[in-house]
Order: C-alpha cells, then structure tokens, then sequence
C-alpha cells in the first residue's frame, strides 16, 4: 500500500493505523526441549529459528508504523497479557485542540481473549 501511494505522489508514511495495535504471538512455541532448566529457551530459540521470515516481517513492521507494536513469543498468553499490559478500555487523544474517546477494540481468536474490552461473547447462547 505504501508503495501505491508513494507512486501517486503522496506521503507513504500516511498509510499507518489510526489507533494503537497490538499483535501477542502466542501458542506458536512447540515443545521439543523439556525437563531441563533451559528448555524455554532452546524452544525459544528454535522457534525463531523456523520462522525467521516471519520475525524478520514483524520486526519490519514494528519499526516502519508508528502506532503497531509485536508482543514475541514468551511474553505470556494473548488474553493475559492483554488484560494486564495492553488494555485501555477507553483512548483518547487530541485533534485540532478537541479531545476524542473511542473505546480500544480488541480482535481475538478464542474465547478468553476477549475478556478484556470485548463487546460479545464468543461463547455459545445457552
């Protein structure tokens, strides 16, 4: 998209996300190390090294938009480290001397990750 832009002739750094985002990697470790005071490490370490062109594209987009940001693996689980770390419930921010609140959004793909500024279940109905 950036490029798209920078072809029409505009600032390509105006293609970035308006609200602050937030990408956990969770569940992605496999266990191939284990009962040893360094097994999460090596399965740390493993894990980048089989998806190296994945980190690298992260990494890439971390560093080129200004409002994302990659929680890597180990850093706990997705709805946890949402509801202790990342949430806001509520964002404000300033535009042309008014102040603006939005509610934070979150995007989950089980059913424990939207405990935290969720606005449904993703349980079934009873």
């Amino acid at each position: 998209m950036r490029d798209a832009v920078k072809a029409l002739g505009k600032d390509p750094a105006r293609v970035n996300p308006l609200v602050p985002t937030e990408l956990v990697v969770d569940h992605s470790i496999q266990v191939d190390c284990f009962g040893t005071d360094d097994s999460l490490e090596k399965n740390v370490a493993l894990e980048y090294s089989r998806n190296s062109e994945r980190y690298e594209l992260l990494k890439w987009a971390q560093k080129s938009f200004s409002n994302f940001k990659v929680v890597p693996p180990n850093s706990g689980i997705c709805h946890q480290v949402n509801l202790e770390n990342l949430g806001r419930v509520v964002i404000t921010q300033n535009e042309n001397g008014n102040a603006i609140a939005y509610p934070d959004t979150v995007v989950g793909t089980d059913s424990h990750t939207t405990m935290i500024n969720g606005m449904a279940s993703s349980s079934p109905a009873p």
